[in-house]
């Protein structure tokens, strides 16, 4: 397994409840842009409309030897879910304060996974705290270094 991009804001803005691990539907040269790594996942977010579901706004950078048949990097994109995924998505979000977010992209098998995260947002004192612990955490691995 090879990862690609991942989501450094989701762990920090999002409680993690459970992650899914979806496909996703692209392009030739979506394909070998991100290969190279040229993704961002860092805004974007998952939506589920008419029993598929969705990512927004997950930037891939056009593959430079590509010609006129480049992608458009914003595009909505279909993730493949099978339906009884969804269903279970559909029932989590339901609950108050659920949103769905990709933590990572990766390679598996040769194929481009996505990890989906369903998280609650975090409160501002929640964010805090983390930043507190993993203050204490990295002068914990200092000592111990010593």
């Amino acid at each position: 397994m090879e990862i690609i991009a991942t989501n450094k804001k989701a762990r920090f803005n999002y409680e993690i409840i459970e992650k899914i691990e979806a496909g996703i539907s692209l392009r030739g040269t979506e394909v070998k842009s991100i290969r190279n790594k040229n993704v961002s996942i860092a805004e974007s977010y998952a939506q589920i409309k008419d029993d598929e579901v969705f990512l927004h706004n997950l930037h891939i950078s056009p593959y430079e030897q590509g010609n006129r048949e480049n992608h458009d990097p914003i595009r909505v994109r279909k993730l493949l879910l099978h339906k009884h995924e969804i269903k279970k998505l559909v029932s989590k979000i339901q609950l108050k304060g659920f949103s769905v977010v990709p933590l990572s992209i990766y390679l598996r098998k040769g194929k481009i996974k996505v990890e989906l995260v369903i998280g609650r947002g975090k409160r501002l004192v929640d964010k805090r705290e983390s930043l507190k612990k993993k203050a204490v955490d990295r002068e914990i691995a200092r000592i111990v270094k010593r």
